[in-house]
């Protein structure tokens, strides 16, 4: 089986740092003597890569991040300089792929639950609890039935209030697009609210989109979440689900997160990426972003930036 080794830089990497990066990790997998990687450029990123043929792809990429993570250990280099991974050719050659992501911290910048309860004063309180959340502290859905409590008598109009104030990602925009383009699904789900969730993919122009929805009693919110909550075990069903829809294996999908809540997605996928993200899901993805740019998810995907 064919796999390609690709390595992304962030903004404004040094193409010297860059190259002696390639170097280091080239050096440490099984690359033919004539193995040249190509070097495109998107925006200020780098992006080399090269093909690998008739070895294990999860080997690989197993080797490769372990000479990234040497080579940072040496201090030539930072961690978050560059994204650096092994992708197999079940994904990169399929003629379509899905892309599911969470959105609160990846999606967007921000969380939702933390804007919302920023109306009812209690954003601390609830930022503490997202983030045990997050690290795998605590059951999501306890968590995200104890936050929404603190919403209760909330008029609805903080609803429109909160989408205003939210800020995508950067690259977000640009990584549906290269998608759409490519003929690719994008898809989201999310442990946050439909009612926040529905514009916002609808400006994007996303093929799925599911979150929690918020009950609402007479214009107030009722401090309830109606339905079954969007917790991890949900994210990977809708992630199988959506791909059958579409007649694409699981071997073409890629999952993206930041959280301990996007653990069973992120390791169903054909890739998954941990964008950002806490331990508990960094230590588990087949790649890692640790910059803030979402489109180098299609960097490692797509083959469609000029050389």
């Amino acid at each position: 089986m064919a796999s390609t080794l690709t390595l992304v830089s962030r903004p404004a990497l040094p193409r010297e740092t860059f190259d002696s990066l390639i170097d280091h990790v080239g050096k440490a997998l099984p690359l033919a003597a004539d193995a040249a990687l190509s070097v495109q450029h998107s925006a200020e990123r780098m992006v080399a890569r090269v093909r690998i043929e008739n070895a294990d792809s999860t080997a690989l990429r197993i080797a490769a991040q372990e000479a990234f993570d040497a080579y940072v250990a040496t201090g030539a280099l930072a961690a978050a300089d560059a994204c650096v991974t092994v992708v197999d050719s079940a994904l990169t050659d399929a003629p379509r792929m899905l892309l599911l992501m969470d959105v609160d911290s990846t999606l967007i910048k921000q969380e939702v639950i933390e804007l919302l309860a920023a109306h009812a004063g209690r954003e601390e309180e609830v930022a503490a609890v997202t983030e045990a959340a997050m690290r795998g502290e605590l059951d999501f859905a306890q968590s995200l039935v104890q936050r929404v409590a603190t919403l209760k008598d909330l008029p609805e109009t903080v609803l429109s209030e909160v989408i205003a104030r939210v800020v995508y990602s950067d690259g977000a925009r640009e990584l549906v697009q290269r998608f759409h383009a490519a003929g690719h699904l994008v898809g989201v789900v999310s442990g946050g609210f439909q009612q926040i969730l529905d514009p916002l993919a609808a400006k994007l122009k996303l093929d799925h989109a599911l979150a929690n929805t918020l009950g609402i009693t007479a214009g107030l919110l009722d401090g309830t979440v109606h339905g079954q909550i969007v917790d991890r075990a949900m994210k990977e069903k809708m992630l199988r689900a959506w791909a059958a829809e579409h007649g694409i294996g699981m071997e073409a999908t890629i999952a993206a997160g930041d959280g301990a809540n996007d653990l069973d997605m992120v390791n169903a996928a054909g890739l998954g990426v941990a964008f950002n993200a806490k331990p508990a899901l960094r230590e588990q993805a087949g790649a890692r972003i640790d910059f803030g740019r979402l489109d180098v998810i299609a960097d490692l995907v797509l083959d469609d930036l000029a050389a």
